[in-house]
């Protein structure tokens, strides 16, 4: 069986929300990208509506034709927030918290996959092209090909992909890189990414390496223009007016490096080397029903009451904690105010609030702490770049940012990255991806 839809996305995840019994467009640069091309092609977007066990018929929103695949509970458990993100995102980001390997997640994982698969061969037309998106679907290429060998299949991971040895340790990795050697074309973020996967690729003998390309994923820049003075002021005269505005917007994820910051934070007011500063901390609540992110919040929110706790004073605390999702209008707002961006992953495939952030400084102010680690630390590479796990470097990168405040050479910087994300837009690399599959498929 074959649909009429000449292009499909398949994500994890519709680009929509129901909110009151309404459907709500989710934020995320990916839908803004894709959308003109869905529109253009008689698309569609094959994904999980974000409810289990309830059922819903294809539908039409904002233009773009979304087809709902149905989970129940136990696939949201064991799919989701079992093999998803307790096997596969712990193992893709050098195992910061240990993968938990259960036979029943990987049998759930592959039935899901083919919920994906069957749906997104449905969906499309006659040699139509199908964009697979993340770690949560790396079977569906495989699955889909068996299906529909008349189609073109893309995939892109937006998180990293381990180093040969660490993606060895998956009791059923044959499977995984079997699935992902149906596409026609695999995308990274980094090169280092590509690379990894290439040298798995090359030591199995047994492998069809696919067409595989970099392409690090950006921004709507134009959505991240500066706020208005009025807006800034405002943000700072609600934070007491610091000398020192410094901003941390993150999922409460444990690659995040949110507790490392704050230690870092900690010990700079301990050495009377930060004076007259407030941190912004947004923490958008993420997983919370995995022990490992219980944690990870614990440990956040006693570290945020403890410094603020010593250092605080009546009204005027230095961390000013949000753990709750945060309007794109307000985050705009933040970006704007901030004099220090703290972005201190352990390990990200790109991290888009970086670009976020440096694209609403087009006049050179700010400065950004970023994680070496972070793919956003290729292009970016003139941040103040951080090891976050030594907390010497992260101070002595926050520091450096605030002695290089207003200086030509910090302002250069600020302006020559802004540049770049506003060149190197989120239209530009999804069009660099499906350009590059368009010419896998004419050679095919």
């Amino acid at each position: 069986m074959s649909g009429d839809n000449a292009f499909v996305v398949v994500a994890n995840r519709l680009p929509v929300d129901r909110v009151d019994g309404q459907w709500v467009a989710s934020p995320g640069g990916l839908v803004a990208a894709l959308a003109p091309v869905l529109k253009r092609n008689s698309g569609c977007w094959v994904g999980w509506p974000g409810e289990p066990d309830a059922t819903f018929s294809p539908f039409t929103h904002d233009g773009i034709r979304l087809q709902p695949v149905e989970l129940d509970a136990d696939d949201f458990e064991e799919f989701y927030e079992g093999f998803s993100n307790s096997t596969l995102w712990p193992l893709y980001h050098d195992l910061i918290v240990t993968p938990r390997y259960h036979r029943e997640w990987w049998q759930r994982y592959r039935a899901v996959n083919e919920k994906f698969a069957r749906a997104a061969a449905d969906a499309a037309a006659e040699g139509a092209t199908v964009w697979v998106q993340d770690y949560q679907l790396q079977l569906v290429p495989g699955l889909l090909r068996e299906m529909r060998p008349d189609v073109t299949i893309g995939f892109f991971l937006h998180i990293p992909f381990p180093n040969p040895d660490l993606f060895r340790q998956l009791p059923w990795r044959t499977q995984v890189l079997r699935g992902l050697e149906g596409a026609d074309l695999i995308g990274f973020q980094r090169r280092r990414d590509e690379a990894n996967f290439l040298d798995l690729a090359a030591s199995d003998p047994e492998a069809h390496t696919p067409r595989t390309g970099t392409f690090p994923i950006s921004i709507d820049a134009s959505e991240f223009d500066k706020a208005d003075d009025a807006a800034i002021t405002k943000v700072r005269e609600l934070v007491s007016n610091p000398r020192t505005l410094m901003l941390g917007v993150d999922r409460l994820d444990y690659t995040k490096g949110i507790l490392q910051r704050l230690t870092a934070i900690e010990e700079l007011l301990e050495e009377g080397r930060l004076e007259s500063a407030a941190l912004i901390q947004v923490a958008t609540p993420s997983r919370e029903r995995i022990d490992s992110y219980k944690a990870t919040r614990a440990g956040v929110e006693e570290a945020v009451g403890r410094i603020n706790g010593r250092y605080g004073k009546l009204g005027r605390p230095v961390v000013h904690y949000e753990h709750h999702a945060v309007p794109k209008s307000q985050l705009r707002n933040y970006y704007s105010a901030a004099d220090i961006m703290l972005v201190t992953p352990f390990k990200d495939g790109m991290n888009l609030v970086a670009k976020e952030y440096v694209a609403c400084h087009p006049d050179g102010s700010g400065a950004l702490v970023l994680s070496e680690f972070a793919g956003a630390a290729v292009e970016l590479n003139r941040a103040h770049v951080c090891n976050p796990f030594d907390v010497e470097s992260v101070k002595n990168s926050i520091v450096s940012a605030i002695e290089a405040q207003d200086s030509p050479a910090a302002r250069d910087a600020m302006v020559q990255m802004n540049a770049h994300v506003r060149e190197h837009d989120v239209s530009r690399w999804a069009e660099a991806f499906l350009s590059e599959l368009a010419a896998v498929r004419r050679n095919r």
